[in-house]
């Protein structure tokens, strides 16, 4: 009778791990770029059947299932990629990527450790110097992998494949880098992700609107409806163990004493 408890239990906890998701995506529903992020589940049936074909063991060894517990698993997050919908600012230097891709950026910590990093947010700023940078105070790289450095007193103009063109006369081109596969990509924070393991790059298809930026692709009453949802769920649980408890309770207090 207690798996009921168990159950109703990390049914609690699963619906929590997807609060906790959607409210990250409310938080950022204004950020430049940003990502959506999903929260998936698994429920024991689906572990067991990975279980049974699992054939990295050998067939003719006796082997156990592990430790089972009833009820739903928190599986992995994931994040959606589509494209957001675009804002303009009219300011040249703020870009919008209309398909795949990621601006490429090289990305120091505080502790001084430098490493390239990629995002969908295209707010970007020169300094006194010249150097095309985030926001943050990042360096924007071009398609070789360098710094941008443009002239402050020149009028500036980028076209849709990325080039920076300074009185007429071509600069650099802004780097945009793909990858094959984005589930070999993790997000790193402060709106950035980085490769893991086995990512392998590919050409962007893409083109580069120039006064424009990305929105987040979140929407706002999607999300809420989707929380509404989550809570009642959340509810449920609770009334789950709610019952369990005044039942135990009968058992003991009023069954057990005839």
């Amino acid at each position: 009778m207690l798996k009921g408890l168990y159950t109703a239990y990390t049914g609690m906890i699963n619906e929590q791990h997807r609060m906790d998701t959607m409210t990250n995506n409310l938080a950022n529903a204004t950020t430049n770029g940003f990502k959506k992020e999903g929260a998936t589940s698994q429920s024991f049936d689906r572990v067991l059947a990975y279980k049974i074909k699992d054939t990295s063991e050998a067939g003719n060894l006796s082997k156990r299932l592990g430790s089972m517990s009833m009820g739903v698993k928190i599986g992995e997050n994931y994040v959606d990629y589509s494209v957001g919908s675009f804002k303009e600012t009219g300011n040249t230097l703020d870009l919008a990527l209309s398909g795949s891709g990621f601006f490429t950026i090289s990305f120091t910590n505080k502790a001084g450790e430098t490493s390239v990093k990629y995002t969908r947010d295209g707010n970007f700023t020169m300094n006194t110097q010249g150097y095309l940078m985030t926001q943050e105070g990042d360096y924007v790289l071009n398609d070789s992998g360098r710094t941008i450095r443009l002239d402050p007193n020149e009028t500036i103009t980028i076209d849709r494949f990325g080039d920076i063109y300074q009185d007429g006369a071509y600069v650099d081109t802004i780097g945009i880098t793909d990858f094959e596969n984005y589930d070999y990509l993790e997000r790193y924070g402060e709106n950035y992700f980085q490769p893991v393991q086995g990512a392998r790059t590919t050409e962007a298809d893409t083109n580069v609107y120039s006064g424009y930026l990305e929105m987040s692709n979140i929407s706002v009453v999607t999300e809420m409806v989707n929380m509404i949802t989550i809570q009642r769920q959340y509810e449920a649980n609770q009334k789950v163990i709610t019952t369990y408890d005044s039942t135990l309770d009968n058992a003991v207090n009023q069954t057990g004493r005839l």
